[in-house]
């Protein structure tokens, strides 16, 4: 997991190339994780929803390019444009069917997003 949070902040501006199931679902557990933890902090130190909110918000902006590029680069493994991120605007529906497509396994050989990511 360390290794996945390490190659996700190494690779935050790089919306070229591929990776892995393995190392999208690490980060996204490592960040729910982390969320967790800050509510807990939170609650113990009875901090202010306002000042939380502020804080969530400056948290969320700071990850909002290196996530949009890991999901890219997913999308990119299972040989699919960056811009299939867009379907998770079609209300109802789109998150799930984005969803799905982070659950499909890597294309085995190269594609024409790169060879597969280790």
């Amino acid at each position: 997991m360390i290794e996945a949070v390490k190659v996700f902040f190494r690779n935050y501006t790089n919306f070229e190339g591929r990776s892995t199931r393995a190392d999208y679902w690490w980060v996204m557990l490592a960040s729910f994780i982390f969320g967790f933890c800050l509510g807990f902090v939170a609650q113990l130190l009875k901090l202010d929803p306002k000042t939380m909110m502020m804080v969530e918000g400056v948290i969320a902006l700071a990850l909002l390019v290196p996530s949009l590029a890991l999901s890219i680069r997913r999308l990119h493994d299972i040989n699919k444009s960056g811009w299939f991120l867009l379907i998770a605007f079609i209300p109802a529906v789109g998150g799930i069917i984005l969803f799905i497509f982070t659950l499909l396994p890597s294309v085995e050989e190269g594609n024409s997003y790169g060879p597969r990511a280790e």
